[in-house]
């Protein structure tokens, strides 16, 4: 992948994350805290409440690694929900590093609000390359952001790169399905801004070439589409409130391609879940 590509891919997420029709139907409809997908309780459980849970169930998979002495690289950090989380339940200390001003100025205030940003630091950068030395982290997270990354591969390295020894990796992400062609899911990710998914397979070998002693893949595959018919479903109930809060043609293309995102599932191309890797 060229530099070019890998710099292309993430002014798109820089841009994307960065509008206001981004931003409002992410508080709206998300919560504003933790945008990624849901493990739900019941067909009907708010979003927030099951996005909050993957949080929680990702955290439970290196509780061990948590505490008041390790520091967490959460990449991709979006509005700050899971760093915050893990430093008001474990005390530890969090470098989130997010390309997104508008998001990384939410992140901020909201730390402050609730008394956690003497232990949050926001970062403003790329997880392209980590703006960190070797070997600095007891814990590298992500959520949902590595799919933004022009060159995966690389991404992977520079977060294998600032993990200590006995280190632990954990992220989740969406992925295709190993059978589906990238052309298949070109219409779902269009709203993404980017080219195509990775695949569970992709992760697998990438993170064992790297010399990951230990990669878990928890499959929760089946929550996608509870997740996007959630989505679905709201965004429709919420349309006269979200004109309010997002332009017209923003909201129409989410009404046009969040079915596809359905339909994708219905079709099983698409895969999620939770990666765990001991360094």
């Amino acid at each position: 992948m060229s530099h070019e590509s890998t710099a292309g891919a993430a002014e798109a997420a820089r841009r994307y994350y960065d509008t206001s029709d981004v931003d409002g139907f992410y508080a709206a409809v998300w919560g504003g805290e933790d945008i990624h997908t849901g493990i739900y309780a019941h067909e009907r459980e708010p979003v927030a409440d099951a996005s909050r849970r993957t949080v929680e169930t990702a955290a439970a998979k290196i509780a061990e690694r948590l505490g008041p002495d390790s520091t967490v690289l959460d990449l991709g950090s979006g509005y700050g929900g899971p760093a915050r989380h893990l430093a008001g339940e474990f005390g530890c200390r969090v470098v989130a590093l997010n390309i997104s001003d508008g998001q990384n100025d939410r992140h901020r205030k909201t730390n402050a609000e609730r008394g956690l940003d003497g232990l949050i630091e926001v970062v403003t950068g790329s997880f392209q390359d980590i703006p960190y030395p070797a070997e600095q982290f007891d814990v590298v997270w992500s959520q949902e952001a590595f799919c933004h990354s022009g060159d995966r591969k690389r991404l992977l390295s520079e977060a294998v790169r600032v993990l200590k020894p006995q280190g632990a990796l954990v992220f989740t992400d969406l992925m295709a399905a190993d059978a589906t062609p990238p052309e298949a899911l070109r219409p779902v990710v269009a709203r993404l801004g980017v080219e195509a998914f990775a695949t569970p397979s992709f992760y697998r070998r990438e993170l064992a070439e790297l010399g990951l002693s230990h990669v878990e893949f928890d499959d929760f595959s089946d929550q996608l589409l509870t997740h996007y018919l959630r989505l679905t479903e709201e965004t429709r109930r919420r349309a006269t409130e979200l004109r309010d809060l997002i332009s017209p043609a923003y909201l129409e293309s989410l009404l046009e391609n969040l079915p596809r995102w359905v339909e994708a599932c219905r079709r099983d191309q698409l895969r999620w879940g939770i990666f765990t890797c001991r360094r």
